[in-house]
């Protein structure tokens, strides 16, 4: 059976990708997810995006397929760059992260700790600040995932997409307010070998939605990189 290893977002709750990976089996697809550290896993230390590409290249073999959501993107585009386009003999990215946009709203989340300090003793007030800025992720993490999302956003600024060759196939929620589809317009112009798929209706983590729909999209993504 065919393998495709999947790094999952910034979330807390990977396990609905489980739902995803039982579907894919009915394409003859055997994907396994890999559960990013101090979001999978548990762990007390700050990570940069240097250390979870490092981690990413000991869990996936050379010359695999893997997709990377969200996050996950990030942490694979990164991978690639540091240890060259061929290390993969392709990839999905799933409404990815690794464009730097300035924003107020990731201004905000870098300096939250300090800015909003007084707030931290007031669990009701913390939570209408970050509903407001959007960032529901942010608000669950301990304190050193707090640190770990800004280098994370901070590492968008260096990473070299003209750099990655990888026959890449990205997939792209029209109605995504996480990472809007203009970021996956210029990831597909940045990365030289890539097709740009738009899923109407879709927003930024539409397995949670539909499993049957991504599977379904992420199996004909497969097809195509193995051609």
């Amino acid at each position: 059976m065919k393998k495709l290893y999947i790094i999952h977002g910034w979330t807390y709750m990977p396990e609905p990708w489980e739902e995803v990976i039982k579907e894919l089996k009915s394409y003859k697809i055997n994907a396994v997810l890999l559960r990013v550290p101090g979001l999978g896993t548990q762990s007390d230390e700050v990570y940069t995006i240097d250390d979870y590409a490092e981690w990413a290249a000991k869990e996936i073999p050379k010359g695999s397929i893997a997709l990377g959501h969200s996050n996950g993107g990030r942490i694979l585009l990164n991978m690639l760059e540091q240890k060259g386009s061929n290390y993969l003999s392709g990839l999905i990215l799933l409404d990815s992260a690794g464009i730097y946009e300035p924003s107020l709203k990731n201004s905000l989340m870098r300096r939250m700790s300090k800015v909003f300090a007084p707030l931290r003793k007031s669990k009701l007030a913390r939570k209408v600040v970050y509903k407001v800025l959007g960032v529901h992720d942010y608000n669950d993490a301990p304190d050193n995932m707090k640190k770990t999302m800004t280098n994370m956003l901070d590492s968008d600024k260096k990473l070299d997409l003209s750099k990655i060759t990888t026959k890449t196939r990205i997939v792209w929620g029209a109605d995504d307010r996480m990472t809007p589809l203009r970021q996956g317009k210029k990831m597909h112009e940045l990365l030289s070998n890539s097709s740009l798929t738009i899923k109407e209706g879709w927003r930024h983590s539409h397995y949670l939605k539909d499993i049957k729909e991504t599977a379904a999209e992420i199996a004909a993504q497969y097809k195509e990189l193995e051609k």
